[in-house]
């Protein structure tokens, strides 16, 4: 009776939420789980700007999953060989899926059991480190809160550096470095954007963007056809190998805004399968782009972290990197916005009005634009994220969390959320999570972190702190 009582409790809230509406206000929620009011919005701005449907979800975790890598995973495949590329990437994509319904589950768990204590959240964005510190006390909220906010920061400096090496393929006469300088002010203005309900339209077209992007590179590279002498060795050393394995653990691992994409929706507990089915997506663009520039310059990808680098200049690649510069702007702001949030929490203006809000996120933007500057290796510093952040922020933590939260057997008796019975109930799941753990930590974060680090010191040692145009072409 109790678990019924718990799931009736849920249910009830989040559809008097949904009824209720327009509650978000101008205030630091905007995402409290409401779904905006008819009579306060216009049909229009409800149309483009205020989403928190199923469909909204999924184009923010397909959209903010692929981004910039888009351009790198050529790059590892050229690191790892065809064979393993194509493994790691369907392993970590599924991996990647079981953490977010994991991330999702802890969420429902957590935010039922503050709403039967009268809890209201619309004014409040739930974050990931909120949720641990409910669940499980400050020990899992502090290092949430580091190696998320730590994660999303390095993520946000990665999109500044991609802008950067795109635009340089379209006009050259300015240095990557300046173009980051150009580049970090544009970014900035994501400060305006109040919250993830807000990027109905921006998740919408930048999916579009990514996904006109893939097919450009799978295209053009087979028509392009085998370069002379083309050689595939890869994988070749250790380093490599692990460096591109790291990547692709990079690549999906975009949840680290999921609760933050969770709490923007009407419906939060429909968010189960949301992420799996994003991957699903993910894959028809990563692997067919990947391949086909891995066949087509083999060992050259090496020394060209970015595909568009190899690749003749046309009209339809231009377009490519159009989108892709504006798709990262969009990116950019998934990145930031969780990082808005604490921030404004810490210093209390998370419920002030919008343009307030705006201005005191202005300081978080100052040190993104920085480390921009200070490490411009386009690829590389996805491989060192990988393995040191993501492995923690999306992998290991949310399933030990999982694991300690249900540990007690009344936790699981009251569960919001029970397990799959296909996937082997309590005993199948944790089973699950130690999988993920142990791989996450010896491969990812052990032999990644080495690889990493070693490729990431050799960047530094041949292009130096600070450098003005990371792996630019010599000029004639």
């Amino acid at each position: 009776m109790a678990s019924e009582k718990v799931e009736t409790i849920v249910a009830g809230n989040y559809l008097e939420m949904e009824r209720e509406g327009g509650g978000a206000g101008g205030g630091g929620g905007e995402a409290g789980g409401a779904a905006p009011s008819g009579r306060s919005k216009l049909a229009v701005s409800s149309l483009f700007w205020h989403g928190g449907s199923v469909y909204d979800a999924w184009f923010s975790c397909a959209s903010n999953q692929v981004a910039q890598v888009l351009l790198t995973l050529p790059y590892s495949f050229s690191q790892l060989g065809m064979a393993s590329g194509v493994t790691f990437q369907v392993l970590y994509g599924l991996m990647g899926s079981w953490t977010a319904y994991l991330i999702s589950v802890l969420y429902v768990e957590y935010r039922s059991r503050k709403e039967r204590d009268k809890v209201d959240f619309r004014n409040h964005v739930i974050q990931w480190f909120e949720v641990l510190d409910g669940l499980l006390g400050r020990h899992w909220r502090n290092a949430g809160l580091f190696f998320n906010c730590t994660f999303l920061l390095f993520g946000s400096v990665i999109q500044l550096i991609a802008c950067a090496s795109n635009i340089y393929y379209i006009n050259d006469r300015l240095d990557k470095r300046t173009w980051t300088y150009i580049f970090g002010a544009c970014c900035a203005t994501t400060v305006f954007v109040p919250s993830f309900h807000n990027y109905r339209i921006w998740s919408f077209l930048g999916l579009l963007m990514t996904t006109y992007t893939a097919w450009y590179l799978t295209v053009a590279a087979l028509l392009h056809g085998k370069v002379e002498g083309v050689t595939h060795t890869g994988p070749s050393k250790m380093v490599l190998y692990f460096t591109g394995a790291t990547n692709i653990l990079y690549t999906f691992g975009g949840h680290a805004v999921t609760v933050e994409i969770m709490h923007a929706m009407w419906k939060p507990q429909k968010f189960k399968l949301i992420y799996l089915v994003a991957t699903v997506y993910v894959l028809t663009l990563t692997l067919p782009s990947a391949s086909a520039m891995y066949w087509a310059f083999g060992d050259m990808l090496l020394d060209h972290s970015n595909a568009f680098s190899l690749l003749p200049r046309t009209g339809f690649r231009d377009a490519a990197v159009v989108l892709m510069l504006v798709h990262q702007f969009i990116t950019f702001g998934f990145a930031c916005t969780p990082l808005y949030f604490v921030w404004e929490k810490a210093i209390g203006v998370h419920e002030a009005s919008v343009l307030r809000r705006a201005l005191a996120r202005l300081p978080v933007v100052l040190p993104i634009w920085f480390l921009a500057v200070i490490f411009p290796f386009f690829g590389p510093i996805n491989s060192t994220v990988g393995s040191f952040l993501v492995s923690f922020t999306v992998y290991i933590i949310p399933a030990l969390a999982h694991m300690a939260t249900f540990l007690p057997a009344q936790a699981r008796e009251n569960a919001v959320e029970r397990p799959p019975r296909a996937l082997g109930g309590w005993a199948g799941t944790y089973a699950a999570n130690s999988f993920v753990v142990m791989w996450v930590l010896v491969v990812g974060f052990g032999f990644g972190g080495w690889a990493s680090t070693v490729n990431f010191v050799r960047q530094i040692n041949t292009f130096g702190l600070f450098t003005k145009c990371y792996q630019c072409p010599p000029r004639h």
